[in-house]
């Protein structure tokens, strides 16, 4: 079955950068737009970024434009989100996404999620 499992959460200083990756199995990935959202307790699941299958095309948050990068290798079937300049506003649990149609800006457009990434920012 379809497997995405995220990594490299953990807590850093305001300011700091974190690497988030994104493992995926199951699928094509190579066929398969991917997606990055996050999720702060009470709050509704933001998009964050989102990448088309070659890569070619990429979307950001305004939240997170010029701080944030995502980028694939698929070669290693995975999708990466590099954060720097971080912010406590930026606190929230990270999740990857996978589309099989074209890359989309809507978490419910999205066919398969991973479990999350827990990501804190300490001011």
């Amino acid at each position: 079955q379809v497997q995405l499992v995220e990594s490299g959460g953990g807590l850093v200083q305001a300011g700091g950068s974190l690497r988030l990756s994104c493992a995926a199995s199951g699928l094509t990935f190579r066929n398969y737009a991917m997606g990055w959202f996050r999720q702060a307790p009470g709050k509704e699941r933001e998009f964050v970024a989102a990448i088309s299958w070659s890569g070619s095309m990429k979307y950001y948050g305004d939240s997170v434009k010029g701080r944030f990068t995502i980028s694939r290798d698929n070669a290693k079937n995975t999708v990466f989100l590099q954060m720097n300049s971080l912010k406590p506003e930026d606190t929230a649990v990270y999740y990857c996404a996978a589309r099989a149609q074209m890359v989309h800006t809507t978490p419910s457009l999205y066919d398969y999620w991973g479990q999350g990434t827990q990501v804190t920012v300490s001011s």
